[in-house]
């Protein structure tokens, strides 16, 4: 009906978000293609768009350098440990600022919000030595136990909790419902759409996670993709064609969680916003 009554405006909206759609995804088209050339191909100046041909050479020799897929295993197992710890004490954390009254509840959250102002940098040297002292280097206890809570958590999560209606919380009480049932039946189901947020947020710093990885790991059974990536880079002469190789590998394992895990996102969402 929209092009019927305006096509003029129809087809230039189209054209217009069908050209930014390729801007975007111009970089993630640029890399597919480099995958596939040879490295000759992949240094001609003025550089091609398109390979000659599905050369897999570059791909093999990306996995045969570094050993990409245990590394990609170590950063999923990291991201999804670090997104289960930060989501469960944001939320609980959160539910008690503010539905549980103690002394100072106000002053103890505007100290413990205040710690986002402290850049993760000034506390690398002092995780470092806690974790060395504990035994703890090249670990998934090192990688980590430092990310199992977040002060930005808490705070998106405490938020949410405040705008869920309080007649909810005081029927629960009435009907004899304690603090963890109403934790767990009432407001973690209604809080899907900010949880989920949380959710993709954490694992996807973990995902990227570099500098820390690199400090508290020394082998390569612990090595994560990011610094597998980094690995692919070598002083005498870098293969550029050869490191997009291991990016490619790398987004794999992202795209495929984005595919499954959108539409769930999504609807809850969704149901969240129409939820009365």
């Amino acid at each position: 009906m929209m092009a019927s009554r305006n096509p003029v405006r129809f087809f230039s909206l189209y054209g217009l978000l069908i050209l930014l759609s390729l801007l975007v995804l111009g970089p993630l088209l640029y890399l597919l293609a480099q995958i596939f050339m040879t490295p000759a191909e992949a240094g001609q100046y003025p550089p091609k768009l398109l390979p000659s041909g599905l050369h897999t050479a570059e791909l093999k020799n990306a996995i045969e350098t570094v050993p990409i897929f245990g590394f990609i295993f170590n950063s999923f197992i990291l991201a999804v440990a670090i997104m289960v710890l930060q989501v469960l004490t944001a939320a609980l954390a959160a539910y008690a600022f503010v539905y549980i009254r103690f002394s100072g509840s106000r002053f103890w959250f505007a100290l413990f919000i205040s710690t986002m102002m402290i850049p993760w940098e000034v506390t690398i040297i002092p995780n470092y030595l806690t974790v060395k002292s504990w035994g703890w280097l090249d670990s998934f206890q090192g990688l980590i136990v430092p990310f199992a809570a977040s002060a930005f958590g808490v705070f998106l999560l405490r938020q949410f909790f405040l705008q869920l209606p309080r007649e909810l919380f005081e029927a629960a009480r009435i009907d004899g419902c304690g603090h963890f049932r109403h934790f767990v039946s009432v407001v973690l189901p209604l809080s899907g759409p900010a949880a989920a947020s949380l959710a993709v947020y954490v694992f996807l710093n973990g995902w990227n996670q570099y500098l820390w990885p690199l400090l508290v790991t020394s082998s390569d059974a612990m090595r994560t993709v990011q610094i597998g990536i980094a690995m692919l880079q070598f002083e005498e002469l870098t293969s550029w064609n050869l490191v997009l190789c291991g990016v490619a590998l790398v987004l794999v394992p992202s795209l495929v969680l984005l595919a499954l895990g959108l539409k769930p996102l999504v609807r809850g969402i969704t149901a969240g916003a129409v939820k009365g």
